[in-house]
C-alpha cells in the first residue's frame, strides 16, 4: 500500500522547519507514545560517511541470525518508506502512513513547538519497532549523535564511522567538534567501535569516553582486512562485488559482499566487530555463519550501484553483434556528498583496471550537490578521474545551482551546465564528441541519485524500486 496522502502532507508542512536539534521535544514526544525506545534493544550508528552500509551490513547479519531486526535510515532515495526496515524489508507505506499520524496526533498538545520531519520518522519507526516485537534495532543518526532525534535510546552498543568535516553550522568547525558532537551517543559501562585514521578524532573519542565511562575500542585496531579481491575475472567481475577477508581476535572470516568499493571493506569489518560484541551481549545466534550469510545479502541502494544499461561490448539480442551503443555501457550511483566521501569514491575510479577493449576507460559525470555542502571539496577529487562533465541542480529547495559551482572550479574547467536534472541525465547520456563512455558516474547528492534512478526506470526498466532492494 503506498504512502498515504494526509501523511505526506503532514510531513510536508513539517520540511519548513528544517533541522532543529535538541532532545526535549523529542523527549516530550516519546513520553506520550509511551516511551517505544525502552522496549527495542538499540545499536546507534553515528559518524560521517559509511554510516549507513555499517548499519545495513549489521542489521543484514543479525537478521540472517534469526532476530527480528528493524533498521532505521535516513534520508531516502526514493521512497520516505525506505527509511524504516523490519526483517530485511520496508515498511508498508500505509502502516508507516499511520504511524505517523499517531506521533503526530500525540504531538498536539505542544502545537506551539512541533516535531520536525525526522523526529516524527524517528518516533514513528520506533513505535512500529516496538509494536512488532524487534529484538535489535539498528538506527543510523541523522546529524552529529548528542543533539540527535535517536540519541534518547539507550544502546546496547554504539558504533561511530569515520568522521570528516560536515554540517559545520550545526556542528562546529573543526574535527574535534564533530567528534565531541558524535561522542554524544556513547553510554556509562556500555561497549563502543570506533573506526577513524585521524589521531584527533580519536583523542577527542577516547577523552569523551573517559568521562562518561564508556568502554570504547577502536576498530582498525581490532580487526585486519587481510584481502580485498573482485568476486569474478573479468570486466564483469570487476563490477558484480568483492571477496573480503577479515582477521579478528576471534578469527578469520571469508566474505563475499555485492557493495563496491574498498571503503565497504572497512564498513563491512565495522559491522563485523560489532557482530561479535553483540554476541558477548547476548545475541549468541550472531556467529560466524550468520555474518557471512548477513554479508552476502547486503543490498544498499546508491552507494557504489552498478545500473547496467548494455550487455557485454560485442554482443547483441541473441548473442548477435551489437550495435554502436547510444549511451553508456552502464551508470555509477553514489551519493558521495561531502569531501571524504567524494575522495573515497575517487580512489575507487582511480583503481580500476583498463576495459577489455583496450582504450582507455571513459568515465563521465553527472554531478549535483545542495547549498549546505562544501561543493569544490567534494567536485575537485572527481575531476582527474571523469572525462565529461554535466553539472546540475538536485531536485530538492536546498539543491545548488550548478553555476555556483562551476565557479568554484579552475579556470578552463570543462564543464556542462544544464540545471534541470531530468535535462542534464538525457545530455549525459547522449554521446559527446568523442563517444558514448563506458560509464556515467552520478553523485553528489541523495536527492539526485533518487531521482536519477526513477529516471533510468522510467526509459530502460533499471534498477529496481528501492522499496524493493
Amino acid at each position: 500500500m503506498p504512502f498515504p496522502p494526509d501523511a505526506a502532507a503532514a510531513l510536508g508542512r513539517l520540511e519548513r522547519f528544517g533541522i532543529r536539534l535538541g532532545l526535549e521535544r523529542m523527549a516530550r514526544l516519546l513520553a506520550a507514545l509511551g516511551e517505544p525506545q525502552r522496549r527495542v534493544p538499540a545499536v546507534l550508528v553515528a559518524g560521517s560517511n559509511g554510516k549507513g552500509s555499517t548499519a545495513a551490513f549489521l542489521a543484514a547479519m543479525a537478521g540472517a541470525a534469526g532476530y527480528r531486526t528493524g533498521l532505521y535510515t535516513s534520508p531516502h532515495l526514493e521512497e520516505v518508506e525506505e527509511r524504516v526496515r523490519i526483517d530485511g524489508r520496508t515498511v508498508d507505506g500505509g502502516v508507516l502512513g499511520r504511524r505517523v499520524l499517531e506521533v503526530l496526533a500525540a504531538a498536539e498538545p505542544a502545537p506551539a513547538d512541533p516535531p520536525t520531519y525526522f523526529e516524527t520518522l524517528t518516533a514513528a519507526a520506533l513505535v512500529e519497532m516496538a509494536e512488532r516485537g524487534v529484538e535489535l534495532a539498528v538506527l543510523e543518526v541523522g546529524l552529529g549523535g548528542r543533539l540527535d532525534a535517536t540519541n534518547l535510546a539507550e544502546p546496547a552498543l554504539s558504533l561511530i564511522t569515520p568522521i570528516s568535516l560536515e554540517h559545520r553550522e550545526y556542528l562546529g568547525d573543526s574535527l574535534a567538534a564533530i567528534a565531541g558532537e558524535k561522542a554524544g551517543v556513547l553510554r556509562p559501562g556500555r561497549p563502543a567501535i570506533a573506526w577513524t585514521s585521524e589521531p584527533e578524532v580519536a583523542a577527542v573519542l577516547r577523552e569523551a569516553a573517559d568521562r562518561v565511562g564508556a568502554a570504547l575500542r577502536f576498530g582498525a585496531d581490532e580487526a585486519t582486512i587481510a584481502s580485498v579481491a573482485p568476486l569474478a575475472a573479468g570486466e564483469a567481475g570487476r563490477w558484480a562485488g568483492q571477496r573480503v577477508e577479515i582477521v579478528t581476535g576471534r578469527g578469520r572470516h571469508r566474505l563475499e559482499i555485492a557493495l563496491l568499493g574498498p571503503h565497504q571493506a572497512r564498513n563491512l569489518a565495522h559491522a563485523t566487530l560489532a557482530a561479535e560484541t553483540l554476541r558477548d551481549l547476548g545475541w549468541e545466534r550472531l556467529d560466524p555463519a550468520a555474518v557471512a550469510a548477513g554479508a552476502k545479502v547486503t543490498r544498499w541502494p546508491g552507494r557504489l550501484e552498478v545500473v547496467e544499461l548494455l550487455p557485454p561490448e560485442g554482443v547483441g539480442p541473441g548473442g548477435r553483434a551489437a550495435s554502436a551503443p547510444a549511451h553508456p555501457r552502464r551508470v555509477l550511483l553514489d551519493v558521495a556528498h561531502n569531501p571524504g566521501a567524494a575522495v573515497e569514491l575517487a580512489a575507487f575510479l582511480a583503481a580500476l583496471p583498463a576495459p577489455s577493449h583496450g582504450r582507455r576507460r571513459a568515465i563521465d559525470l553527472l554531478f549535483g550537490i545542495l547549498g549546505d555542502k562544501d561543493a569544490a571539496a567534494t567536485l575537485a577529487p572527481l575531476l582527474p578521474a571523469t572525462r565529461r562533465r554535466v553539472l546540475t541542480r538536485p531536485p530538492h529547495e536546498r539543491g545548488r545551482d550548478p553555476r555556483e559551482v562551476a565557479a568554484l572550479m579552475p579556470l578552463g574547467t570543462d564543464l556542462e551546465i544544464e540545471p534541470d536534472d531530468d535535462d542534464a541525465l538525457e545530455r549525459a547520456l547522449t554521446p559527446g564528441g568523442e563517444g558514448p563512455a563506458d560509464t556515467l558516474l552520478v553523485c553528489g547528492s541523495f536527492y539526485l541519485v533518487g531521482a536519477v534512478r526513477g529516471l533510468l526506470r522510467r526509459r530502460f526498466g533499471v534498477p529496481p524500486p528501492t522499496v524493493s532492494a
